[in-house]
């Protein structure tokens, strides 16, 4: 158990080279437009996104790889899936290049690729793929994912100026209760409970295509 949780925090952990750092999730230019301008903005807009947007269709992804995670042509097939979910050019190119990097730094303490994914997935399929082959359990990886993406995006907010650190803090301390129930349900899901009404997110993420000045890829 230690040693499924030391893994989980490393793979999670900000030092580990996905890139996530680079990516907004649309978050820029949501700012960009005034329509995420404060910490109550924030914490709404994050809500959203985990109950019924993106990350709850990540969640829901990445629990189906965990429990497949010994069958590569599920496996193979989530990862088209989630593919094809990306809503946008640039959501496709965050969520590729992260997965495909996971893979790649993951290596080190597996020592082989994931069967059924090549050389590239969507990074909650490859996550859960390789999370599931090391036994962490479903629940604690799904939660992990969400609060770490959760965390990327606060960290994005900070430097955009939109809330400083003690708020980042308050932001994340506020959607626990939410990240928490959102995995507990994502774990009891199925392909068919995938779906995402935050339509505002997905235009954002589209107009950032186009966006002049940016700090983030997309």
């Amino acid at each position: 158990m230690t040693a499924a949780l030391l893994r989980l925090m490393a793979w999670l952990s900000p030092a580990f080279p996905v890139g996530a750092f680079s990516y907004s999730h649309g978050l820029e230019r949501a700012v960009h437009d005034r329509v995420v301008a404060d910490r109550a903005d924030l914490e709404d807009w994050l809500s959203g996104l985990i109950e019924a947007g993106s990350l709850w269709n990540d969640a829901v992804l990445a629990a189906a790889a965990i429990r497949s995670s010994d069958d590569a042509g599920q496996l193979a097939q989530l990862a088209e899936l989630a593919e094809a979910l990306a809503g946008s050019a640039e959501r496709h190119m965050e969520t590729m290049n992260q997965g495909r990097a996971f893979l790649e730094a993951a290596e080190t303490w597996r020592g082989h690729a994931v069967e059924g994914l090549g050389d590239g997935s969507p990074y909650p399929v490859a996550f859960g793929a390789a999370a599931g082959e090391a036994g962490i359990p479903v629940e604690d990886a799904v939660a992990g994912l969400l609060q770490a993406t959760v965390s990327n995006l606060v960290q994005a907010a900070i430097r955009l100026s939109v809330i400083g650190q003690s708020d980042g803090v308050r932001v994340i301390a506020s959607l626990e209760p939410l990240i928490a129930a959102t995995a507990d349900r994502a774990v009891r899901s199925t392909l068919d409970d995938l779906g995402s009404d935050t339509i505002r997110s997905e235009i954002m993420a589209m107009r950032h295509e186009t966006q002049h000045a940016r700090l983030f890829r997309s």
